[in-house]
C-alpha cells in the first residue's frame, strides 16, 4: 500500500495514522533518520537501541554473561580490598 504526504513549513511531514500505529510511533516519540540505498528510512529512537544491542550481542556471543560476570565480580573484590584498607588505617594497624 502506498502512502503519501506534504512537506509543510519547518520541514513538518504527519505520517499517516495506519503507519504511526503498525510501527507502533506514539506523540513524543523520537523518531532516527537514516539514509537508504532505496531512499529514506525511518525508525523510532527504542528500534535503533534495540538493533545496536542486538549487534553488541552478536559480536560478544556466548561470552557476554561471563564477560559481566567477571567485571562484577572484579569491582566487588577492589570494594572489599579498599574497605579492609580503611578498616585498618581506622584502626592503626597498617
Amino acid at each position: 500500500m502506498s502512502h503519501h504526504a506534504k512537506l509543510i513549513k519547518g520541514g513538518k511531514v504527519v505520517i499517516p495514522a495506519d503507519l504511526r500505529r503498525e510501527f507502533g510511533f506514539e506523540d513524543g516519540d523520537t523518531l532516527v533518520f537514516e539514509r537508504g540505498e532505496a531512499g529514506l528510512i525511518i525508525k523510532s529512537y527504542a528500534q535503533v537501541v534495540r538493533e545496536v544491542q542486538a549487534e553488541f550481542r552478536a559480536m560478544l556471543g556466548d561470552n557476554a554473561g561471563s564477560m559481566v560476570d567477571e567485571l562484577i565480580a572484579e569491582r566487588r573484590a577492589e570494594a572489599r580490598a579498599e574497605s579492609l584498607a580503611e578498616d585498618r588505617a581506622k584502626s592503626g594497624c597498617a
